[in-house]
């Protein structure tokens, strides 16, 4: 079973990671991941389809551009120079994606898992855009004077037979089974709409829902099975944080295998990237270089929030400093392949307890080096 480990796709926005480091976490978790297990690095996914981005385009200033270019030019300047991912970029409204996605909506239509009905949802009298209820202003043009309208919509009709999450849907050992979330996720309508109005996005015209775009929700789903196919894979593992794997799960129920691959999350936690500051008696003690830096902080801390799938509290940094040091120090004069292959198998099975065993940690630093 051939795994290829993928970001959850980042949201685009008015930041970049020298900035907002703690965005990149996903990103650096999935090649640190890949490298362990010798593949070559996969693309970086974004998230474009936003209401947000929306109304950057529209408020932009100077000649108006297209919406795609505009979004590779924001995905673009994320990265420092010369640092342009060596897998490239795919985002949520990609050909391949948008390809992918409509082939299973058809499929799912078929298998009257979804369906195409008359909904009446609350909607912006202004503009035209779906809003929540409970009066407040629209949020793509401010407006209060909101109208039901009923029309076409893509629905989703979630089993009552099987949860939203069972344990083959997450990629961690037994006893690291995240049976909060399992129990938190599920707690959805058991119907739900799966078609937004949106400026950009996966164009439903085709299933004859004019001027309506596939939930995002349901896109980043579709953006790491395209990947996942393009690398030839059989598992694609979505690294994303509890919070965020709440929030798409329900809506990604339909959306998490096709064509013989299947998508499971990776549950990562944040980083106090804030606080490496705090680090800099030890960088001293240490010497550390300013590769051994930057290792540790790109490479060995988003491991570590795999393992510790909760926030990392900024106190915890120099033990896990130490610990890193320590494993660092250690590496072999050559690798160890049989070492390198249980640490291979561990990665593939969803088990974490290597990342704070100073002798796996040294082979799995060995083996992102050969890959390097």
């Amino acid at each position: 079973m051939r795994h290829l480990f993928l970001n959850g796709p980042v949201q685009n926005g008015p930041f970049t990671f020298d900035t907002r480091p703690g965005k990149a976490v996903g990103i650096r978790l999935a090649a640190a991941l890949d490298a362990i297990l010798g593949l070559p690095p996969a693309p970086h996914l974004w998230n474009t389809v936003t209401l947000a981005g929306d109304l950057r385009h529209r408020e932009a200033e100077g000649p108006k551009i297209p919406r795609q270019r505009f979004e590779a030019d924001l995905i673009a300047s994320k990265y420092a120079p010369g640092q342009y991912p060596a897998g490239g970029i795919m985002t949520d409204t990609d050909t391949e994606v948008a390809g992918l996605a409509l082939e299973m909506i058809e499929n799912n239509l078929r298998a009257g898992t979804l369906t195409i009905s008359r909904e009446t949802v609350p909607t912006c009298r202004a503009c035209g855009h779906m809003t929540g209820t409970g009066g407040r202003p629209c949020n793509a043009c401010g407006s209060t004077d909101t109208r039901d309208r009923t029309s076409l919509h893509l629905v989703a009709e979630l089993p009552k037979d099987r949860p939203v999450l069972d344990r083959s849907d997450i990629h961690a050992s037994r006893r690291q089974q995240p049976r909060h979330l399992q129990g938190t996720v599920g707690k959805v309508p058991g119907r739900l709409i799966l078609s937004r109005t949106r400026d950009h996005g996966i164009d439903l015209s085709p299933f004859g829902l004019d001027r309506l775009v596939l939930d995002p929700r349901v896109g980043i789903h579709a953006t790491v099975l395209a990947a996942a196919r393009r690398h030839r894979a059989e598992v694609a593992v979505m690294a994303t944080t509890q919070n965020a794997a709440n929030h798409i799960a329900a809506h990604g129920l339909h959306f998490r295998g096709h064509d013989g691959i299947r998508l499971r999350y990776a549950l990562h936690g944040h980083l106090p990237y804030n606080h490496m500051a705090d680090l800099r008696p030890l960088h001293d003690a240490y010497r550390a270089t300013p590769a051994i830096k930057e290792s540790f902080e790109a490479w060995f801390l988003p491991l570590f929030s795999l393992q510790a799938k909760a926030a990392t509290r900024p106190e915890q940094l120099p033990a896990i400093f130490r610990h890193y040091m320590r494993a660092h120090l250690a590496r072999p004069a050559a690798a160890d392949e049989e070492m390198i292959e249980v640490l291979r198998c561990s990665v593939e099975a969803g088990n974490t307890e290597w990342i704070t065993r100073k002798r796996a940690l040294a082979a799995a630093m060995t083996a992102c080096e050969a890959t390097a």
